[in-house]
């Protein structure tokens, strides 16, 4: 429906011309149209057309829905938008389920997704079951999975599940804790709630925990001297026969399944022994180790940039030992197949990229001859790099990432010397600003968004190759320093998995390193996290946290 007739038919609304029904709702009457709700409501569509129903018959009451609701109702009919609010989102659902209005629904669900957190999802996955909400009932379920150990402590209505809605969930590779202890723990925190309706649940639940994926000590000292699992003798079976299956090294039952993680690190191309590679390393959380998962002659590259986008990965510019270039290929995860798509309007080494609203944006670098302003967009759908506004500096070997809807790139090499400045991008206006400089300049830095700031971390200064980390704040467009990391890097691979900031390879001054280390913003401290499989330098990561996507590179 156009925008002209959506004007027009609004108008006839709000001068009640050519109106053929009324709209009864408690007291408040409204004058409408019957082909216009028909037209967005197989709801009033058969009201209207049915037998019962007649051309003489004008008026029809509806005390089931508030006239406020009704009143959106009726907007979404004549404009095709409605304002949806915290204040009127559960019951504009429910008006817009009881008429059937898929559009008003739509929108609901599109805000209730936005608003999902620890606290009220498993709120709005019963909603979205009890609308039928098929789309937003799965993503609140994700959420579940993906954030069981918060969810679980915080949710108030986690305490409120039914035994078999707790046991669905705790018994699913993709239910992400840290440790398996959570679980149990989780199952207790539930029990004790109501201890004498619920204490025969114990086995039932018991049974899907990843028993041999928990620490000896923990299966010793804590859930065999439990209480209520050592006065349940199938609780006490059961422990028995896990201690003789860790006794005899059985690791081929089904509680030793690893949980899948909901987002992996990908550790991908760089130089390995001064080759450019195409090597893809994986580290996942739950087993915290890494694995080669690919190899292929494909995209031997350095010095290029990587990010992932709508189950592909992409290979973007960079070095292959002969040229600079400017291709592009992508590898598809699930089919772990490769494919070249557009090539960039300019060959970009040490160029930035990053992933914004479905599209790729690839900054400066250099073409061999000269460091570069220029920026670019890739969109998918058309297989097409545009050109957009140039930065206000040339900088390659800078690094970018985005925050807000917007991109920002820091530091870099310009001339003769490391960067201190910064600018962002506005896509909305497509137009570069300068915000406030790095207290040093860098290249071969990573720069990641993270806790809702954008942080600098290691690189070169000019001198040294240094472990210092500065962020961002763009509310007071100022810097501060943060914790250094342990190892001095720069051209590493930096990432962002479970709310914990990981770095990659990288250079030590010396040579390639495998050294891993993760920031903890909680604890503010570096921890070292086990090493690559192969030493690295000029190695891109990036983050694969969508589904089935995670799940395939892991089994692959």
């Amino acid at each position: 429906m156009s925008s002209i007739c959506n004007r027009v038919f609004s108008e006839l609304l709000l001068e009640g011309k050519l109106c053929d029904t009324v709209i009864r709702v408690n007291d408040v009457e409204f004058k409408v149209h019957r082909i216009i709700l028909s037209s967005c409501s197989s709801y009033f569509r058969d009201l209207f057309c049915s037998k019962v129903s007649t051309s003489e018959q004008q008026l029809y009451s509806f005390p089931h829905v508030s006239p406020n609701i009704m009143s959106l109702i009726l907007e979404y009919a004549y404009t095709h938008s409605v304002v949806v609010t915290e204040e009127n989102v559960l019951e504009l659902l429910a008006g817009a389920d009881i008429f059937a209005v898929k559009g008003v629904m739509q929108a609901c669900c599109n805000f209730l997704e936005g608003q999902l957190s620890f606290k009220n999802c498993i709120d709005i996955w019963r909603l979205a079951n009890c609308h039928s909400c098929s789309d937003l009932m799965q993503k609140a379920y994700l959420y579940i999975l993906h954030h069981f150990e918060e969810v679980a402590g915080l949710s108030a209505n986690f305490l409120h599940l039914s035994v078999e809605q707790l046991a669905d969930f705790i018994e699913k590779d993709e239910l992400s804790v840290r440790q398996e202890s959570a679980v149990f723990e989780a199952i207790l925190r539930w029990i004790n709630y109501a201890p004498e309706e619920r204490r025969g649940h114990l086995v039932t639940l018991l049974s899907k925990v990843r028993l041999l994926l928990m620490p000896t000590e923990y299966l010793v000292s804590t859930v065999s001297t439990n209480t209520l699992v050592r006065t349940s003798p199938p609780c006490l079976t059961m422990m028995i026969n896990t201690m003789r299956t860790l006794r005899e090294s059985n690791l081929g039952r089904p509680l030793t399944q690893t949980r899948l993680p909901s987002a992996v690190l990908l550790a991908v191309s760089g130089f390995e022994e001064d080759n450019p590679t195409s090597r893809i390393e994986l580290y996942n959380v739950r087993t915290e180790c890494w694995m080669t998962v690919s190899n292929s002659r494909e995209a031997q590259r350095a010095f290029h940039s990587c990010v992932f986008l709508n189950g592909f990965i992409y290979y973007i510019g960079g070095f292959d030992t002969f040229e600079y270039i400017s291709s592009v290929q992508r590898l598809n995860l699930i089919t772990q197949t490769w494919q070249e798509v557009g090539p960039m309007h300019t060959a970009r080494c040490n160029v930035s990229a990053v992933v914004l609203n479905g599209c790729i944006y690839a900054m400066g670098g250099c073409d061999r001859y000269e460091r570069l302003n220029t920026a670019e967009r890739y969109e998918p759908d058309t297989n097409q790099w545009t050109l957009i506004a140039r930065m206000h500096e040339r900088r390659s070997d800078a690094s970018a990432t985005t925050l807000h809807g917007k991109v920002y790139i820091c530091g870099g090499f310009k001339w003769d010397e490391p960067l201190s400045s910064a600018e962002c991008y506005n896509p909305q206006t497509n137009q570069w600003t300068v915000i406030a400089p790095m207290e040093i300049g860098r290249y071969a830095a990573g720069v990641i968004a993270y806790q809702d700031q954008i942080y600098v971390v290691g690189g070169y200064n000019g001198i040294r190759h240094t472990n210092s980390v500065t962020a961002y704040n763009p509310l007071s467009n100022c810097w501060h320093m943060v914790t250094p990391m342990i190892t001095s890097r720069s051209n590493f691979g930096i990432g962002v998995l479970e709310d914990q900031l990981y770095v990659a390879g990288g250079f030590d001054g010396h040579g390639a390193i495998s050294k891993v280390e993760r920031y903890d913003i909680k604890t503010k401290k570096w921890y070292t996290v086990q090493d690559m499989e192969v030493p690295r330098v000029g190695v891109s990561c990036c983050v694969v946290d969508r589904n089935p996507y995670a799940a395939a590179i892991c089994h692959n």
